[in-house]
């Protein structure tokens, strides 16, 4: 009774060469494949898949890489609960692709506030060297001019302002602040 043999009649049982290249069906009676399997069989066309995304290699091996790690993470090694690995796996590559390539555009669409450039050093020098010489030179002003173009440059004040603060009059605050710039501007002269 070799010929006729209900083995013979069966449907045809998938191996786990046809399970490991996508074939659908599930063999009842041979072995699952594992995510190991799966990963040494499959790898390398997920990468090229994703390569063809995500348009670089290293993020594409990165795609592919949690994509196993999520496959095991949510299956375990032993994939009985899972009809089709494979194609759960192309879909986590695809998806992952897309996480990446939304990253990547989300950074090239940033861009940084503009900062202006910090002065250099001979710069700073230079200010702090004409800075210490308009300090020297208002020093040798008298005590009402230097007050008054303190108060019309430092602080911003009015004549009107300036006048009320020294008690005199707007006529006088002119007066001594075009003095002290005639004068401090000799002084600066002076200084070089």
């Amino acid at each position: 009774m070799l010929f006729g043999t209900q083995a013979e009649t069966a449907a045809p049982r998938r191996t786990r060469l046809q399970l490991l290249r996508g074939g659908a069906g599930r063999a009842e009676d041979g072995p699952r494949p594992t995510v190991t399997d799966l990963y040494h069989a499959h790898r390398l066309g997920l990468v090229r898949l994703a390569v063809l995304l995500v348009d670089d290699l290293q993020n594409a091996e990165d795609v592919v890489q949690e994509s196993f790690t999520s496959l095991y993470q949510r299956h375990g090694e032993n994939l009985d609960d899972l009809d089709n690995a494979l194609a759960y796996l192309r879909t986590t590559v695809v998806n992952n692709a897309r996480s990446v390539l939304r990253r990547r555009q989300t950074v090239r669409a940033y861009v940084p506030p503009h900062e202006p450039d910090a002065a250099s050093a001979e710069d700073h020098a230079i200010h702090n060297d004409e800075h210490r010489r308009v300090l020297a030179a208002l020093q040798k002003l008298t005590s009402r001019q230097r007050e008054v173009l303190v108060l019309r440059y430092w602080s911003d004040l009015s004549e009107a302002q300036i006048a009320e603060a020294l008690n005199l009059s707007r006529g006088a605050v002119k007066s001594t602040a075009s003095r002290a710039l005639d004068a401090l501007e000799k002084k600066l002269e002076q200084a070089r």
